[in-house]
């Protein structure tokens, strides 16, 4: 028996996020009044608090700021994918997503390596994993 594997479930703050990564683009919001880039999508600007925030395009490139390597699933569905490696990536514009790296073996992963952004497909939506950066 096959588990499906659970995926985020879009609100209306993050729906412009989930539309953006099932186009194979990272969207983040910027503050109007500071210029503060922020992920997780909030109502509200996390270093001044104003109101006024736009989605803007990432460049989807960055670096691992730290990482584990799963080998004991949270979650049955996972089971095949242990070891996987989950990592926190700081992108180019500051903030710090939460992730999977792919195409790349546990052993191989060093903080500070460059990666960029990839999609793949999860009904309904895309998710966005990251992977050693081209070049």
């Amino acid at each position: 028996m096959t588990i499906a594997k659970p995926g985020p479930t879009a609100i209306p703050l993050t729906e412009p996020f989930w539309a953006a990564a099932s186009r194979g683009e990272v969207l983040l919001q910027r503050c109007n009044a500071c210029g503060h880039h922020q992920h997780y999508p909030r109502a509200l600007c996390s270093r001044c608090w104003q109101t006024e925030l736009d989605w803007v395009s990432s460049s989807g490139r960055g670096r691992v700021w730290t990482y584990t390597v799963v080998h004991r699933p949270g979650h049955p569905a996972w089971a095949d994918d242990v070891p996987y490696v989950l990592a926190i990536v700081e992108l180019s514009e500051g903030p710090r997503l939460l992730t999977n790296l792919v195409e790349i073996q546990p052993e191989d992963v060093t903080t500070d390596m460059q990666v960029q952004a990839r999609f793949t497909s999860h009904e309904p939506t895309s998710l966005i994993h990251f992977e050693p950066a081209a070049g």
